[in-house]
């Protein structure tokens, strides 16, 4: 026993640690986030109705204001459709922003989100993990979003690439969402709660530019549009749709507008898990 014991003692320290100690962070993110995929996609009612909700606003919207760029100041010569197809994809990240949260409450119900606690696994990689999945789960939203626009005639002033930008926003979007449904669901637990708030950032989409270029509005929408951080990300979808050389100044609005939403939104994630461990 002796000899075992002085054995121990000569162990370097990493050899003693967990082997999940020395998973690489990016390993436990990339991990947890296949694994709220995987999850995700065995119940497809936790993703197609969004994209059904968004594909058919699409059709509403071009049908009833199609026609709405000819006599619109700023919109002359320039496809409805590219300008309003970004609320759609705003639409389906609110709708499908609970993914990444209802995730958590299942893990949280069937007790696995505790042992995950309970292992070295990095608490940033707990909720960027599922965060990443919420938002991967918006690009392919987005995608089927953006066939729609493209079968209805959308044509994007700046090609591939400006389509590409678009899903790239919408990834950042959907980062900054499900860190708030990831937040409720750990503060309540429930699936209820969680779902219900989903819909507490849907105001965001009418209190903006919503169907006319924020220079046509007034008053307090006006006011309120100006603040609202998603008016700077539809500026920056549609700057690419919709404009062959989109200003520098509108795409980096929209990109600090998505980091302003994902950063604050993450740090109510955290200060959430914080305080569902202090419960324990």
């Amino acid at each position: 026993m002796a000899t075992i014991a002085k054995k121990h003692e000569m162990m370097p320290a990493s050899a003693l640690k967990p082997r999940a100690a020395r998973m690489p962070f990016w390993l436990q993110v990339t991990t947890l986030t296949w694994r709220t995929l995987v999850v995700n996609f065995r119940v497809p009612a936790a993703v197609l109705p969004s994209i059904v909700i968004s594909a058919f606003f699409l059709l509403v919207y071009q049908a009833t204001l199609g026609d709405a760029a000819a006599f619109l100041p700023g919109l002359s010569g320039k496809s409805y459709l590219g300008f309003i197809l970004p609320l759609s994809i705003v639409s389906s990240a609110l709708s499908g922003a609970g993914v990444a949260g209802q995730s958590i409450v299942r893990d949280i119900e069937n007790g696995y989100f505790s042992k995950l606690q309970l292992t070295p696994m990095s608490r940033w990689a707990l909720l960027l993990g599922p965060m990443l999945g919420g938002a991967i789960v918006l690009v392919i939203q987005t995608l089927a979003v953006l066939s729609m626009g493209l079968l209805l005639g959308l044509q994007s002033a700046t090609g591939i690439w400006g389509i590409l930008g678009v899903v790239g926003y919408a990834l950042l979007l959907g980062v900054g969402f499900s860190g708030f449904t990831v937040g409720i669901a750990l503060m309540s637990g429930s699936a209820a709660a969680t779902s219900g708030a989903s819909f507490a950032f849907f105001p965001l989409s009418f209190l903006t530019a919503t169907f006319v270029p924020l220079n046509l509005l007034s008053g307090w929408i006006k006011v309120a549009a100006t603040y609202n951080p998603i008016t700077y990300i539809l500026d920056a979808m549609r700057a690419l749709l919709l404009n062959k050389s989109p200003s520098l100044e509108v795409l980096t609005g929209g990109l600090l507008a998505c980091a302003v939403l994902g950063v604050s939104l993450f740090a109510f994630a955290l200060w959430s898990l914080g305080v569902r461990t202090r419960r324990r």
